[in-house]
């Protein structure tokens, strides 16, 4: 007998209520006085909780979802684009880069994929985030890159060891 939801819908149904999650996280990015970046980065765990229970096509759901009504309800914009850009993205990015289980390949894929990002936030984006660097920054795009790189590298191997904790606790019968 087949349960509540058909195989079709069982994505689209996490992935609505992981993008309300999602949402809830995002606004209260908005309202702390700190830490938005790391608050956002919590919102991303949500996608992360689409693809292990429903599948990648769930993740994305949650992340255009939760990203769009960001855009439209949050009184931060940045923190929707910086959710839409990145840190929303790119759980299921990685996701769909380590299936490819070429370590040296998916290095190359995530590094390029956060540059992409990095370039996009620096050039475009800068006025919003980062109106008037630090002094020490300027516009030394060298060492921007250079740290942001060491950062990212820190964050994924992060976000690989919660994934596996997550994946862990869902048990062998759930994911």
């Amino acid at each position: 007998m087949p349960g509540p939801f058909s195989s079709k819908s069982r994505p689209i149904a996490v992935a609505g209520v992981l993008a309300a999650g999602s949402l809830a996280i995002l606004w209260l990015a908005c309202m702390v006085p700190s830490g938005r970046l790391g608050v956002t980065a919590a919102a991303g765990l949500f996608p992360v909780a689409g693809v292990l229970a429903a599948g990648r096509m769930a993740g994305y759901l949650c992340w255009a979802a939760g990203g769009i009504l960001g855009l439209i309800l949050l009184p931060d914009k940045g923190v929707a684009l910086l959710y839409l850009a990145f840190l929303g993205l790119y759980p299921v990015v990685k996701s769909r880069i380590e299936s490819l289980r070429r370590l040296s390949i998916e290095w190359v894929l995530k590094l390029a994929f956060f540059n992409a990002a990095l370039t996009l936030f620096w050039f475009v984006f800068r006025s919003m985030f980062l109106p008037q660097p630090p002094q020490w920054l300027g516009d030394n795009s060298l060492l921007l890159y250079g740290a942001g790189n060491l950062v990212f590298i820190v964050y994924d191997i992060g976000l690989s060891r919660l994934i596996g904790l997550f994946q862990t606790r869902l048990g062998p019968g759930r994911r």
